[in-house]
């Protein structure tokens, strides 16, 4: 569970957090998370997250919503049968929450500052 996310800095189960990371389905986090063009989120950056077939990878887009998809990247995950939701880091938090709470267990990478 995430506890909470401020601009920069995530906090989940009492760990602190203050880089980009991806959450797999079964809870393990993987930090210092880059993407090969900053702002631009394609499927190589999911690779390993794309790996384990979540159904479903939220991601969190930054607190300015400023990471944004590649044009391809929707199409290439229905193809692997993963959706994907993207909208700012706040809500995609809150989103996160919701869905562990209803014991679904969703893929997620998160922006943490812009």
């Amino acid at each position: 569970m995430i506890t909470s996310y401020t601009f920069g800095k995530m906090v989940i189960d009492g760990r602190t957090y203050t880089s980009d990371l991806i959450i797999f389905s079964d809870g393990h986090i993987r930090e210092n998370w880059h993407r090969q063009s900053s702002h631009i989120l394609t499927l190589a950056d999911l690779d390993r997250l794309t790996a384990v077939r979540p159904g479903l990878i939220i991601a969190g887009t930054g607190a300015q919503g400023r990471m944004v998809q590649a044009p391809d990247l929707a199409a290439a995950l229905v193809e692997m049968n993963i959706e994907i939701q993207a909208m700012d880091t706040a809500k995609a938090v809150t989103l996160y929450n919701r869905l562990l709470t209803k014991g679904e267990a969703p893929g997620a990478c998160f922006h943490l500052t812009c």
